[in-house]
């Protein structure tokens, strides 16, 4: 046993132009190093990009565990860099949250397809090419709208609504300010390669008609929910007027059955599926809701709309005080 104070660094994008001012105290996750710092840890600052993958690495040595806030893109680059010094430290025994192969896991939308036979699954389809995607999508959207989505990406990258209007298909891209567009599946399909090409496959999953109603992002440390967001979702409904993000406890009365399916059933659910340990579900990520048909009782149902774990930022202050415990304790758990 030692005494010793568990050392936590904290992983982000680095700016390559300003490197001596990357520090963690002077990002948005300023709040989180200054909460483990109270509560006893040696916090690290852990800046990245591919031109310090050396130092980075070297920094990481040094520590008993990494809690990393990268997005799949950053500045135009993708994390296959730091990724490689991820797997690296992890290798040499630091714990690394999220850890590169738990997100190839359960951070991209294949979790919608891998856990469609669960009671938080939809009618989810997968496709491994154009071609496919050509077949499967017509027959699908005999059924109504459908939504693919590219297995990663980020603020509605790659993620369209997609409906049939005679021969033709309707499309709306989820990114901020994209408008319906007509245009035939071959047109679509062209759009596609380039999802393809990246992760190899895309999702295709029933647009669920009460998306107007909003989201409800369930923020989770380890298995347990740590505080809830509610948003009116509006990237596919263009007519709609943005809405913010509200923060929750998690306490909230209402989103109680969705916290107890969580936590009671669909997490360890998921692991079984994904074949997956519970003790290797990073130390903070989210599950995104939307409200499915009401049940014969006239109760909610939920149908997962995705799971982020690569840079899960901001978060309700409810969140806060179980992240740093649980960091600390895996710590204690090595050291």
């Amino acid at each position: 046993m030692t005494s010793r104070k568990p050392r936590i660094a904290i992983a982000f994008p680095a700016d390559a132009n300003a490197l001596a001012a990357t520090l963690v105290e002077n990002t948005r996750l300023s709040g989180v190093a200054q909460a483990l710092s109270s509560a006893g840890a040696e916090v690290v600052s852990a800046p990245f990009c591919d031109e310090i993958a050396a130092e980075f690495e070297a920094r990481l040595a040094e520590v008993d565990l990494v809690l990393v806030w990268f997005n799949p893109f950053e500045g135009g680059r993708d994390r296959s860099r730091l990724n490689t010094a991820l797997r690296a430290a992890a290798a040499k025994g630091v714990l690394v949250s999220a850890h590169p192969d738990v997100i190839d896991v359960l951070g991209t939308k294949d979790v919608l397809y891998r856990t469609r036979h669960m009671a938080w699954g939809s009618d989810v389809r997968r496709y491994a090419n154009a071609q496919a995607m050509r077949a499967g999508l017509l027959e699908s959207l005999q059924g109504g709208s459908r939504v693919l989505k590219q297995l990663r990406g980020q603020s509605g990258d790659g993620i369209w609504q997609v409906s049939l209007k005679g021969s033709q298909l309707v499309v709306c891209h989820a990114t901020r300010g994209s408008l319906p567009q007509t245009m035939t599946m071959d047109i679509f399909a062209d759009l596609c390669l380039p999802y393809f090409d990246h992760a190899g496959a895309m999702i295709d999953q029933a647009f669920q008609p009460r998306l107007s109603e909003g989201m409800i992002r369930c923020y989770m440390v380890g298995n347990q929910v740590a505080g809830f967001g509610e948003q009116l979702v509006n990237a596919l409904l263009p007519d709609s007027t943005p809405g913010s993000r509200l923060y929750f406890p998690a306490d909230r009365a209402d989103f109680q059955p969705l916290k107890r399916k969580l936590e009671q059933e669909w997490i360890a659910q998921m692991c079984e599926a994904l074949t997956l340990n519970q003790s290797d579900l990073p130390v903070l990520w989210d599950a995104d809701f939307l409200l499915g048909k009401k049940d014969s009782n006239g109760d909610d149902t939920y149908v997962l709309c995705e799971i982020n774990i690569s840079s899960v930022y901001p978060f309700p202050p409810s969140a806060m005080a179980p992240l740093v415990e649980e960091a600390l304790a895996r710590c204690r758990a090595v050291i």
